[in-house]
């Protein structure tokens, strides 16, 4: 289980109040730390879990990369037709039962061509990057098959929206080759806080593709804003 910090004690917070504005935002640099992201995988048989291949840690950036800098690294074979790869962190400080505006940005590192061709999709652009935002932990679960699936309505691959995330691109690398660059990805999701200012933020790609994907997070920002009737 992850720590619960204040919002005001985040590194690389800002605030500023004026009429109709209130603000916060910071900035998670996974070279220095996991800063409490927890990472977590669905859509897989808990019956033969070692097929899925699945890993994450902290992992230096693969070459032609810097490979002096440490990312958070997520990696599966998409046994199922829907693998999913998160995310999560838990923050707290926010006002109750409040609606805020999350505009998330991302930076993460694909070796999937643009393009590419591959058993159930293309590798790059059938694989789907969510945002997404809960007042309730997301949690990938056994069923009465074995089978690991979320507790919240996350995307769908490629382009499927749900009620928790929302897709904002894929991870197709937008060039020709299978070489790993860095990817700049945005979007935003509105969320109500729970009756102690909390919510779950959620980052993470659903794959149409049925094949190995390995993702390397190198920074998530984001910027909270509250909403005003």
């Amino acid at each position: 289980m992850s720590l619960i910090f204040p919002l005001l004690l985040m590194y690389a917070c800002s605030k500023d109040k004026k009429e109709g504005v209130s603000e916060l935002s910071f900035y998670t640099d996974f070279s220095a730390g996991e800063d409490n992201w927890v990472a977590g995988f669905s859509d897989y048989s808990g019956n033969n879990a070692e097929i899925y291949e699945l890993k994450e840690e902290l992992s230096y950036l693969p070459e032609p990369l810097d490979s002096k800098k440490q990312a958070y690294m997520l990696s599966g074979m998409n046994r199922s037709d829907d693998l999913f790869m998160y995310l999560k962190k838990q923050l707290a400080g926010f006002k109750p039962l409040t609606t805020y505006k999350i505009n998330f940005t991302i930076q993460l590192a694909s070796d999937a061509m643009s393009g590419g061709v591959g058993a159930g999709g293309a590798p790059g652009e059938a694989v789907g990057l969510g945002v997404g935002a809960s007042i309730t932990e997301p949690l990938a679960s056994a069923d009465e098959n074995n089978f690991y699936q979320m507790n919240i309505d996350k995307i769908n691959q490629c382009c499927t929206d749900g009620e928790d995330m929302v897709v904002v691109g894929n991870v197709a690398n937008g060039g020709d080759v299978y070489e790993y660059k860095l990817l700049e990805r945005a979007g935003e999701f509105l969320v109500t806080t729970d009756a102690e200012g909390k919510i779950w933020v959620l980052v993470g790609t659903d794959s149409g593709y049925e094949g190995k994907t390995t993702l390397y997070y190198s920074a998530i920002g984001m910027k909270i804003t509250e909403i005003f009737d």
